[in-house]
């Protein structure tokens, strides 16, 4: 048994790299707008964001009570499927079928794959290591798509379908990675749906646990604002320079980058963390997406494209470090569930707003930066205000691990 679990460990990275190259991922905007409309374009990441939401809690119901491999290799085989049809399809629906399939693959892996690896270590004694796997992890991760966005962009020019050939392909390679997993050993919970909800209610009376779910549920929200508006925000600014025909590989190139420099700050965020200790690390990333959304609104220069290169390195700075704090804060029987509900709150939110944001541009037929600097100054509003009262909800809430 301790074998098998050293042979997930190494595994998992290469599953998370796998799982990473999402080819299509600086070009989706683009390939969705040659045939429908912009606020169709938007509407599409909202049923992509719905369906996602949809399936969280119960996937993580799921991974809880039928295992975790199980649940890893569904997410697997919807990712593959929605990936072809998103490659074959042409039309508004067909591709709502393929973002349903996404979104099933992204609500299956989601804290599926966080409480997998946690479990593997805690088999082996080696569950000390939760932060720097978590971070071993995310490189590999963030790797994957800076390699995948400047090659999904480059082959976007010569064949618009070209990304989504290829990310299905990764997502056979991922799919063969969880079905070479073990199940590790788990505290199979057969409480019902409703007494489980009952003790997730319960876990999150706990102050930190509360803070943390809120900061989480915000930071999802302003991770992918930037991800959203990003792609027509470089489309409208290269068509004022007249270099138009260039936007997929310069998405590309700008997506690369930024996960590049995300992969290359994380090999500093131990430092970081140290010094800083945990909610101030935590509060500084999120400072830095509202920032991030500041800039887009106030300008549309080429220079400002430039500011996107920072889109993940709030990530590198939070995302290991919230995983790993909340994983000693629950038990097997209701960690993925726990984790499943926290992104169904954050993608619910935000699959709303892109909702309100698709019905204030109906009949638009292409995102210009007026509608950019309106959705992204409002969201900046009350980023500054939900983080003021996360400062300020830090001082009495211990969110340092003892």
């Amino acid at each position: 048994m301790p074998a098998s679990m050293a042979r997930n460990i190494r595994l998992y990275r290469w599953f998370r790299f796998f799982q990473g190259l999402i080819f299509w991922q600086a070009v989706w905007f683009l390939y969705f707008q040659t045939t429908l409309s912009a606020a169709e374009a938007v509407l599409l990441y909202a049923v992509f964001d719905v369906a996602t939401t949809a399936l969280e809690v119960p996937s993580g119901w799921m991974s809880d009570r039928l295992g975790r491999r199980v649940t890893l290799i569904a997410s697997g085989l919807a990712g593959v499927s929605g990936a072809a049809l998103l490659a074959t399809g042409d039309g508004f629906l067909p591709f709502c079928l393929a973002q349903v399939l996404i979104g099933a693959a992204m609500a299956f892996s989601s804290g599926t794959d966080s409480a997998f690896l946690y479990e593997t270590l805690a088999a082996t004694g080696r569950e000390g290591e939760v932060e720097h796997q978590e971070l071993v992890a995310w490189r590999f991760s963030f790797t994957a798509l800076a390699v995948s966005a400047v090659t999904g962009g480059l082959l976007y020019r010569g064949d618009i379908t070209a990304p989504f050939w290829l990310g299905m392909l990764a997502g056979l390679v991922v799919l063969a990675l969880a079905m070479s997993f073990r199940e590790p050993p788990q505290e199979i919970d057969e409480a019902t749906p409703l007494s489980q909800l009952a003790t997730l209610r319960a876990a999150l009376r706990q102050p930190v646990l509360a803070w943390l779910f809120v900061l989480s549920v915000a930071m999802y929200g302003f991770s992918h604002l930037p991800f959203v508006f990003g792609q027509p925000f470089i489309l409208d600014a290269l068509t004022k320079a007249g270099l138009a025909a260039e936007a997929p590989v310069v998405s590309g190139g700008v997506t690369s980058a930024m996960m590049v420099i995300s992969v290359a700050a994380s090999l500093f965020v131990p430092r970081l963390r140290a010094y800083l200790g945990l909610p101030a690390i935590l509060l500084l990333a999120f400072a830095m997406q509202i920032a991030l959304c500041g800039v887009l609104a106030l300008s549309d220069s080429l220079i400002v494209i430039a500011f996107l290169f920072l889109r993940m390195v709030p990530d590198s700075l939070s995302r290991p470090f919230l995983l790993a704090r909340v994983q000693s804060l629950l038990t097997n029987g209701g960690r993925a569930t726990y984790l499943s509900l926290q992104s169904f709150c954050g993608r619910l939110a935000f699959a709303g707003t892109l909702y309100l944001v698709s019905r204030t541009m109906a009949g638009t037929e292409e995102m210009d930066h007026a509608g950019i600097q309106t959705v992204l100054g409002w969201s900046v509003l009350v980023g500054v205000v939900v983080l003021a009262g996360l400062v300020l909800a830090a001082r009495r809430v211990r969110v340092e691990p003892a």
